[in-house]
């Protein structure tokens, strides 16, 4: 049974392992859009009510998929997007040719054409996918204040910001999630925006908490990856890196064995165990997969195995950058 949680200041509860669409439309590999809506049914019929999505995900495509869906499905799943990232449409799936765009005129033109592909009259969480100092905090907040008012908007979330930055958009409206990559691998956010989250009572949304898939120990090979895999270009999959990062996972594994579980299942868990405001968004585009991650949310970790897989995945010892040097620039801004 998935774990029903408060879910930030969105006034509603969300079960805590949700569904990150990302992959349905681009940089994993070949996609299918019958098998992804086979996917997105049976999420909510085991309980999934966070769906997540974006507007540059398949340049609009990922939107357009979640509509279909909307369309079939009986129920009210509830439905984050973002805006913020705009790309350049000649640049191929996996380059960095892309403008962060905090505009408020860019912001009311991505909204209104999430709506329409969504075709839904609100969304029921809008995240500013990156925040660039070039634009003023207070206009770019302003603006998603008054979508509020005006019924297009729930709630705002921001996504891969500083604390700093949280607490000054908390300050203009109150943000109701922070959308960050957060796994055994990636664990930054602990020094100051997972406790600002608790804090303010923020949901923090773990987006990647697979380690790109690399914690389902599944992955030993860049050759396992598509020609056009995003994680091809990513420093934590180059293939010396990869060795060093598969090597890590025996502890994870022999945790996995003792809860009859498997490693995928142990890191999830050990993410829901960061908090009762930390919410998961694994990625997937199979049902058994899908199946198998929702099932995590009833592992019960020990203090012990905390403590394990604590020191075995340490902050800072992952071997290589979770990002190309241009995708760095856009986060913890």
């Amino acid at each position: 049974m998935n774990l029903i949680r408060k879910f930030g200041h969105t006034g509603t509860s969300q079960a805590a392992i949700g569904l990150g669409c990302m992959g349905m439309s681009e940089f994993y590999g070949e996609t299918d859009d019958a098998q992804s809506l086979a996917v997105l049914h049976r999420a909510m019929e085991l309980g999934v009510t966070l769906f997540d999505t974006a507007d540059m995900y398949g340049d609009g495509h990922n939107e357009v998929l979640l509509g279909r869906f909307l369309k079939e499905v009986t129920g009210t799943p509830f439905i984050a997007t973002k805006f913020g990232i705009r790309r350049d449409k000649e640049d191929g799936t996996q380059a960095y040719q892309r403008v962060i765009d905090n505009s408020p005129a860019y912001i009311r033109t991505a909204c209104e054409a999430s709506l329409k592909r969504l075709g839904v009259e609100a969304i029921d969480l809008y995240y500013m996918h990156r925040y660039s100092p070039d634009y003023a905090l207070e206009e770019a907040i302003g603006t998603l204040s008054r979508l509020v008012e005006e019924g297009k908007v729930k709630a705002i979330g921001l996504s891969e910001v500083s604390a700093d930055t949280l607490r000054r958009a908390h300050a203009i409206h109150p943000v109701s999630a922070v959308q960050t990559e957060y796994s055994l691998q990636t664990r930054d956010v602990e020094a100051e925006v997972l406790p600002a989250c608790l804090e303010l009572g923020i949901a923090l949304v773990a987006y990647s908490p697979l380690g790109r898939g690399m914690l389902s120990g599944q992955i030993t090979s860049r050759e396992a990856l598509a020609e056009d895999d995003f994680r091809r270009l990513s420093p934590r999959f180059e293939e010396n890196a990869l060795k060093q990062n598969v090597a890590r996972l025996d502890v994870l594994k022999s945790i996995a064995a003792a809860h009859e579980a498997n490693p995928a299942q142990i890191a999830l868990a050990w993410v829901l165990h960061q908090g009762q405001g930390v919410f998961a968004i694994p990625g997937t585009k199979r049902v058994s997969y899908l199946e198998a991650n929702v099932a995590a949310a009833e592992i019960a970790l020990t203090a012990d195995d905390l403590a394990r897989l604590d020191q075995a995945f340490a902050p800072g010892t992952v071997q290589g950058a979770r990002y190309p040097e241009a995708g760095l620039k856009t986060v913890n801004t």
